[in-house]
């Protein structure tokens, strides 16, 4: 194993990088990529952006440098790096700065450690989306050494806010919380009809993730619905948000229902036959592996870039999804190695591509 790729790795997931105080590890990835001979630099989001090679075919690589929540603890066992952001996604992003410092012949690469992946403002993506094209990109997201991902579902999120005049705990009727419960029980079978035979990758999936409620001030009560969708493709996230505005405006109970939307992106489906999803199968084949094709559940900034741009975009990255966001986060540094030479795989082709 390279040391100073293994070095990059544990030095980036070592510095906490909460989602909107990137700053640290930003510059550190900046300083790191220079080192190496990139023209790095931070951009006007705040994104870590480094560029190598002068040729016509442009690639970019990009990952996001912030994390959740949730400090654990910097260490190596049994042969894997423990800590936040190892795998999603500190881990594929140092693999896109160590591949790229092997310049090949007619190819730019520009490697963007975004910022802001982790919260509902997706800022670093959003800005690099504004930018020309290039000719592929690969957004970095855990996939695993030997496979690739190609869809994403979309996402909504919603806060529905109930109010009405306080009245006394003994009052006959359902309290106000109890009404916001009613209500989300008329969305989430609404959701339900709309994918009931479907399962997995195409079932519509609408989750309660929080909700509160009480008197405030003795004069109002209130109650709160966060809500959210994973949307899967054929359903356009606005369908969804006319379907629960068009519930709350029929909500038959006293309190009065407002909508607001917290933040969403459309679901994604990218072609297996492109010239970059071709480049990976050869070059996993190339490393001893076989290719297999992933479609997720979640989000990630393909789901911004890809209409954006609309050039051949896969996900890819090492480490297993499953450790995503968990007390036990954790990235094969063997499996980080592979995916370094099945990068550089892929980048040697891309000059020659079609």
């Amino acid at each position: 194993m390279a040391a100073d790729d293994l070095e990059l790795v544990r030095g980036l997931v070592a510095i906490p990088s909460l989602s909107r105080h990137e700053g640290e590890a930003v510059e550190w990835l900046v300083a790191r990529m220079a080192e190496r001979g990139f023209r790095a630099s931070v951009d006007d989001a705040g994104n870590a952006v480094g560029e190598i090679g002068d040729g016509a075919t442009h690639v970019v690589l990009l990952g996001h440098v912030d994390t959740v929540p949730g400090g654990i603890p910097l260490r190596v066992e049994e042969g894997a790096l423990v800590g936040r952001g190892a795998v999603d996604a500190k881990g594929p992003l140092a693999a896109f700065v160590a591949a790229a410092t092997h310049v090949v012949p007619g190819l730019r690469v520009t490697v963007v450690g975004a910022v802001e992946e982790e919260s509902p403002t997706s800022k670093g993506a959003r800005h690099r989306a504004t930018l020309p094209a290039p000719a592929w990109c690969v957004v970095g997201e855990p996939s695993g050494w030997d496979a690739v991902t190609v869809a994403y579902k979309g996402r909504l999120a919603l806060r529905l806010a109930l109010t009405r005049d306080a009245r006394h705990g003994a009052a006959p009727g359902p309290t106000c919380s109890e009404e916001a419960l009613a209500l989300w029980s008329r969305i989430r079978d609404a959701a339900e009809r709309r994918t009931a035979d479907a399962t997995g990758f195409a079932k519509l999936d609408c989750r309660l993730e929080g909700m509160s409620g009480g008197a405030a001030d003795g004069l109002v009560e209130r109650a709160e619905l966060r809500i959210g969708y994973r949307i899967p493709p054929g359903i356009a996230v606005d369908e969804i948000s006319r379907e629960v505005a068009a519930l709350a405006r029929e909500h038959p109970g006293e309190a009065r229902v407002s909508l607001e939307p917290i933040g969403h992106e459309e679901p994604v489906r990218t072609p297996r036959s492109t010239p970059l999803a071709r480049a990976f199968v050869a070059a996993i084949a190339d490393a001893g592996g076989e290719a297999t094709f992933k479609v997720k559940s979640g989000t990630s900034d393909m789901n911004i870039l890809a209409p954006a741009w609309g050039c051949p975009m896969v996900a890819y990255g090492p480490g297993d999804s499953r450790y995503d966001h968990t007390p036990v986060e954790r990235l094969v540094l063997a499996d980080y190695i592979r995916a370094i030479t099945v990068l550089r795989g892929v980048l040697a082709r891309a000059p020659r591509a079609p």
